[in-house]
């Protein structure tokens, strides 16, 4: 008995007089959110034990009922068989996209639409065995794409239909993908409202660094590039930097970009002076790069006019941007973020790398924010890839 006592005294002991150890294991139990667009077959090839959520991307809307097609059926199937092997996986439908809601205004502009969908929720819950909703629609209020319907009613409506949602599927977890931009912060949804129904909100902090040359803006007017002309920037910096307020030198010198407000730092801090609890915002990490072409060498070819081409994913990095054919690797130690530019060829790349997600994850958890997810699991490699990053820093990171 005197040993046994002696044995758990030492124990608490040594727990008490190293809070540092209870602080990072606690610290450090954050979300993982991996959205997925693809096909079934390649989801059990990544290390489901590193996720804690898994997103299944995208349903869309029939009427006003939640659809998904066979194929959409056989990934949910395959999430869900995933559970097998890391039980506490949360498996997440997800509505909308990019190009999804194309019809969500109208649906869910009703009291009886916005019910119908909630119901069709629950009914799609009960089918597969999943655990919640990711609302996509990207954006009330605002016409994203060329066709796309939207009201200033959106707003509100976005918030009635939370609220459905919430009375027809108890239970079930349930965030919206917010995109990074002031003016969908203030604009498309009762953020205070709204926030008090979700678990919690995912953060789209990518693609948040590029402009289109907009000829009704000033900024722009001298530019004359064309309606598909860009400015390179950061797309996923974590920090905002003050060359994006400055001229940039050489023959671009009257050029000035519109604003600081580019950052997951800065999306972070504008949420938590809304009131938003830290522990509900997940930021969110690229899983691939934007590459843009025809840019100038000034800058190494950062902040400068050009033309967007395309993406290209993580995992394709090196046989698409090698560095023995001219594309030079740069870290912006402000930004902390990274870029390539091929001076031959004119190309910019921006994107997230190991270094830059190492970094993110740390400032989830020095923020003590819930969690990180990213734009999207199909672009990693399957071992040694970013997801297997973001788990080490989780394990291993002390605060």
């Amino acid at each position: 008995m005197k040993n046994s006592f002696f044995i758990r005294f030492l124990v608490i002991t040594l727990l008490l007089s190293n809070p540092f150890s209870l602080k990072s294991q606690s610290a450090n139990n954050i979300r993982v959110l991996a959205y997925y667009l693809g096909s079934a077959n390649p989801i059990d090839k990544y290390d489901v034990t590193q996720m804690t959520h898994i997103i299944f991307c995208f349903g869309q809307i029939n009427g006003n009922r939640f659809s998904i097609t066979k194929n959409d059926s056989a990934v949910i199937k395959k999430m869900v068989s995933l559970k097998k092997v890391n039980p506490e996986l949360k498996v997440i439908l997800s509505l909308g996209g990019g190009r999804g809601c194309k019809t969500c205004s109208d649906a869910f502009s009703t009291a009886a639409g916005r019910e119908e969908f909630a119901k069709s929720i629950n009914e799609t819950h009960k089918y597969f065995g999943t655990d919640g909703l990711d609302l996509d629609w990207e954006f009330p209020t605002v016409e994203h794409f060329v066709g796309q319907k939207y009201s200033v009613a959106d707003k509100v409506n976005f918030t009635k239909l939370v609220a459905a949602i919430r009375e027809y599927n108890p239970g079930k977890e349930l965030s919206f993908a917010a995109g990074a931009h002031a003016g969908i912060f203030e604009e498309v949804v009762e953020w205070k409202k709204v926030m008090k129904m979700m678990d919690y909100v995912n953060l789209m902090t990518y693609d948040i660094g590029s402009y289109q040359n907009r000829p009704d803006l000033p900024q722009y007017r001298h530019l004359a590039l064309g309606e598909d002309a860009k400015i390179t920037y950061h797309h996923t910096a974590l920090y905002s930097t003050p060359d994006q307020l400055h001229a940039i030198p050489g023959k671009y010198a009257q050029f000035k970009t519109p604003g600081q407000e580019r950052s997951v730092d800065w999306c972070v801090k504008y949420l938590l002076k809304m009131g938003i609890p830290a522990s509900k915002i997940i930021v969110g990490a690229a899983f691939y790069g934007r590459v843009y072409e025809e840019v100038d060498y000034l800058n190494d070819g950062l902040y400068m006019p050009g033309k967007y081409k395309g993406g290209v994913s993580f995992k394709n990095f090196p046989a698409e941007l090698p560095a023995d054919s001219g594309y030079v690797y740069h870290w912006d130690e402000i930004a902390k973020a990274p870029w390539i530019y091929n001076k031959e060829k004119k190309i910019f790349v921006t994107f997230d790398d190991k270094r830059s997600v190492v970094l993110k994850t740390e400032y989830v958890i020095d923020n003590k924010l819930g969690g990180i997810m990213f734009w999207q699991l199909g672009n990693d490699s399957f071992r040694d890839g970013l997801l297997d990053v973001i788990d080490k820093t989780k394990k291993s990171y002390h605060p």
